[in-house]
């Protein structure tokens, strides 16, 4: 069961975990020729767009031997009540680890054992060492582990990022982006957009009430009842009030909505960003007063899958460098800092070190143009929260479904 709390001996413990880790990252298809033949075993998987890709899938298949692949792009409570009603479709949920407790709790997931991936050496700190500024369940690295020896993940995580608001700076000003009050701002009625999924929409509105004075939340990724009330109250009166244009879960709806200017303000995905800039369109990507909201996604193996092997190496595969370079070059982050010696250094400074681009243009990315918000190191300096499962889920979730009847 995935722990809620974690011990001060695991948060002493840093990245003891690292230690017990085999191999030493060599490229995946070298590594392959150790593996057990996968000719028998398929890979089933489940999760956003962003990252089931079938680009990824096409190339994991060919360096795997793996008999086949295929993947299905849904939105992470559409899967979440899919897998709790029993489906059995799918290998590998490509989750986000705020929802691991919804699975975990009930043995969909079996856990991969560190010691199975090669690639592991090379993972950022922030998935094996807690940070002192969030208690440890409020953070990643309180998410995704099995064991409090770092042994077992319930998730290996394969992207994160910082999430923030997409807007068109033509029409809406770098200043008047940079707050989360924006999005629920009377100034943008109708042409605003609010994501989908309630954990991210909550979330929003209580960063956004903290601003406006109306809520004093320290943590809006686990807001207490009163605060998910008056939340609720809020959301509702601006969707009567016509705030927003869209209720967005879909990366080509989002992109779409952004492009064609029915839209000028959402919270957004990042990639989304940067295929509407690749289109021309004028777009940029907030830097937040409040601060972010902190992700990751990775794969969890279900339980009731016949083809573990073929999880563990589509896991090994995306921590490996390919599917790492494809994700970075979109907007995301690998969680595995090997991902550097896989990109040239002008496009890993780019993507990562908030250095200018160098070279010729590159869907709508031109010379001296610089990534929105900084560096990695920059842009995690100004997490507001990591996403978590609220203790009170079930309010929330009660209180989500009044505002959309509303």
């Amino acid at each position: 069961m995935i722990n809620r709390t974690l011990s001060r001996r695991r948060f002493l413990q840093g990245t003891a975990g690292g230690a017990a880790v085999a191999g030493l990252g060599m490229p995946f298809t070298a590594q392959m020729a150790f593996a057990q033949s996968l000719a028998d075993q398929e890979l089933r998987t489940v999760g956003l767009s962003v990252t089931v890709q079938e680009r990824i899938l096409q190339e994991f298949q060919a360096v795997s031997g793996v008999r086949a692949v295929s993947g299905k792009a849904d939105i992470f409570p559409n899967t979440q009540t899919e897998l709790l009603s029993g489906s059995t479709a799918y290998d590998v949920w490509e989750t986000i680890g705020e929802r691991l407790p919804a699975i975990g709790q009930t043995g969909l997931v079996r856990p991969i054992p560190t010691a199975s991936l090669q690639n592991w050496t090379g993972i950022r700190p922030s998935f094996t060492t807690p940070d002192p500024k969030w208690e440890p369940r409020a953070q990643i690295v309180g998410q995704i582990w099995a064991d409090e020896a770092q042994t077992e993940l319930y998730m290996v995580p394969t992207v994160f990022n910082f999430d923030s608001i997409g807007y068109r700076p033509d029409l809406v000003s770098a200043e008047e982006a940079s707050t989360w009050a924006a999005l629920f701002d009377e100034k943008f009625k109708g042409r605003t957009g609010l994501n989908v999924d309630p954990l991210i929409a909550f979330g929003q509105a209580i960063m956004a009430m903290n601003t406006l004075g109306l809520l004093e939340v320290p943590n809006p990724g686990n807001p207490d009842a009163a605060a998910i009330e008056e939340a609720a109250a809020f959301l509702i009166d601006k969707k009567k009030q016509g705030q927003f244009r869209a209720l967005w879960g879909d990366f080509g709806e989002l992109v779409n909505l952004l492009a064609s200017g029915e839209m000028i303000i959402a919270d957004a995905w990042q990639p989304a960003v940067m295929a509407v800039k690749a289109q021309g369109v004028p777009i940029a990507y907030a830097t937040m007063r409040e601060g972010y909201r902190g992700w990751a996604i990775g794969n969890s193996a279900l339980q009731s899958s016949p083809n573990f092997e073929a999880v563990v190496a589509y896991t090994d595969f995306w921590l490996s460098g390919p599917p790492a370079v494809t994700v970075s070059e979109q907007g995301y982050y690998s969680p595995n800092e090997k991902v550097r010696e896989q990109m040239t250094p002008e496009k890993y400074a780019f993507w990562y070190e908030g250095a200018p681009w160098v070279g010729p243009e590159e869907r709508g990315i031109k010379e001296g143009d610089l990534r929105d918000g900084g560096s990695l190191e920059t842009r995690a300096a100004n997490v507001a929260y990591w996403h978590q499962w609220p203790d009170e889920y079930d309010l929330l979730i009660q209180k989500w479904d009044e505002f959309l009847s509303a």
